[in-house]
């Protein structure tokens, strides 16, 4: 399969990407939008594997992270800039119709852009993701209270300095981020590649914890103008508890909802013959639909 990586000048910056496969007729392309803010595409590289359909496969990092540019001011970083990315994305290589995929962050920003840009949607798919930030921080601390009391205690406390915080957020991550063992390594490569500055600015210091820009987002009321074909993935174990999932689930018209079993926040490398298979075939009917 063939592969083109280049820059798309966006506001004095430059957003790095790469697209894998060529169109064939009736395949449209796949834009994927990575979580964080401040992670990377690196996790979603198994999706790259769905171009041997016949559809190009879009990924990119977002300003702020990987290769694309790293502002040092955190004034930048606003849904507005990411949004605004996103066209320039879409614009720049001329993707006028496509499906979107964004998981956990990124499926925040794909929710806002399918709210501005409906027409240009034709499949949406949601993975490991939420539609307000007040349901995520409330399930993601219960998810923390579950640990030993040492561990939650030293999150708690957020020294990230302090002897032990490391481990107990590995031992978070181990049971709600990541389970494979031994990880991974496109997610070892977006460890090393992503970038805490837009996590903290628009999110917070912690999942449990917002005072980014994303403070209080809310668009859960807005779903039911939502009317793309919409896939709803989620993990056994994910950051993205039934309750988030359900709150996408049941207010998006005709949603679907895929629970794989095996897997926390990143099924595409925890379980990826099969989330490539149910992704596939989502694509396909939507297509369909079309």
């Amino acid at each position: 399969m063939t592969a083109v990586e280049g820059r798309v000048p966006f506001r004095g910056f430059e957003t790095w990407y790469r697209v894998v496969g060529e169109e064939t007729a009736g395949r449209l392309p796949l834009l994927c939008l990575h979580g964080g803010p401040g992670s990377t595409h690196h996790y979603s590289e198994p999706l790259e594997q769905l171009a041997a359909e016949g559809r190009r496969v879009v990924l990119y990092d977002q300003v702020g992270c990987g290769d694309s540019s790293r502002p040092e001011d955190d004034s930048v970083y606003t849904l507005e800039l990411f949004l605004d990315e996103l066209d320039a994305v879409r614009d720049a290589l001329g993707l006028d119709r496509v499906h979107l995929l964004g998981t956990s962050w990124g499926g925040m920003l794909a929710l806002e852009h399918v709210l501005a840009r409906p027409d240009g949607v034709a499949g949406l798919v949601l993975s490991s993701t939420l539609c307000d930030a007040a349901t995520w921080t409330e399930e993601v601390a219960r998810l923390r209270d579950e640990l030993p009391a040492a561990e939650r205690e030293l999150l708690l406390a957020d020294d990230r300095t302090a002897p032990g915080f490391a481990e107990a957020e590995a031992a978070f991550d181990r049971r709600h981020f990541h389970r494979s063992d031994p990880s991974h390594p496109a997610v070892l490569r977006g460890l090393a590649a992503k970038s805490r500055r837009p996590y903290e600015a628009m999110w917070g210091p912690n999942e449990w914890t917002v005072t980014g820009e994303l403070a209080g987002w809310n668009v859960c009321g807005r779903l039911a103008e939502i009317h793309s074909p919409t896939l709803v993935v989620s993990g056994r174990y994910d950051l993205s508890t039934p309750r988030i999932a359900a709150r996408l689930v049941d207010r998006i018209d005709g949603a679907e909802h895929v629970l794989f079993e095996r897997s926390s926040h990143t099924p595409v490398v925890e379980e990826s013959d099969r989330y490539l298979r149910v992704v596939a075939d989502f694509l396909a009917r939507a297509e369909r639909r079309a």
